[in-house]
């Protein structure tokens, strides 16, 4: 195997260093998160670094890249309180992936990428209505990260909207059916297969695989 020690790592050129440290940690679930302004602009960009973080209550986050870097999706949730995720499938990537890129304040991405903002009842946030997994989320607490100047940003379930075909009799969501995508780094996106399923482990007690 090859060595990389931190000193060969930190002699990389900034854009080589960072594709390779955004690949270490493997595929990540990559969606788009959804919000708006008080002035009634909506914004809509890619993140794949959304983490649950418990059921019961159902707590969801993501981590907002420094305010300078990203400021519109945290300014609107620090605003309204709100916003939507939504699973990319295999028929919208392009358009998700050009929602990373920098509009001005005010322009909607929802235009820019010829995606359709969705609105549902008792949801001051927009979904996307392409999207066939989302979810809407209010906010609880924004953690500032100080070692890197991210955001650490936490929201509890209100409600989900999901492809009928996708539900389990036990709950499990098989998103596969649903086209929904993974991505690596920061630039690669890939389609999802289940290798296997198991019960719940105890001790002394060999995996049993869930058909």
């Amino acid at each position: 195997m090859l060595h990389l020690p931190l000193s060969i790592i930190q002699s990389w050129s900034r854009f080589y260093r960072g594709n390779f440290v955004n690949c270490l940690s493997g595929f990540k679930s990559v969606s788009l998160i959804g919000t708006i302004n008080k002035e009634g602009d909506t914004n809509l960009s890619v993140f794949s670094n959304i983490i649950h973080l418990g059921a019961d209550p159902a707590l969801i986050g993501f981590i907002n890249r420094p305010r300078e870097a990203a400021p519109h999706t945290l300014a609107n949730i620090e605003s309204m309180g709100w916003f939507t995720i939504n699973h990319i499938h295999q028929e919208i990537i392009e358009q998700a992936h050009q929602t990373s890129a920098k509009y001005d304040e005010g322009e909607s991405e929802f235009a820019a990428v010829g995606l359709t903002p969705e609105w549902q009842a008792e949801i001051p946030v927009p979904y996307v209505k392409e999207s066939l997994v989302k979810y809407a989320l209010q906010l609880v607490e924004i953690i500032p990260i100080t070692h890197n100047n991210t955001f650490f940003v936490i929201g509890t379930l209100k409600e989900a909207w999901i492809d009928d075909s996708i539900l389990e009799e036990d709950g499990f969501l098989s998103i596969e059916r649903a086209g929904s995508v993974t991505s690596l780094g920061v630039d690669g996106y890939y389609d999802t297969k289940r290798l296997a399923r198991y019960a719940y482990a105890k001790p002394n007690s060999a995996p049993r695989e869930i058909p």
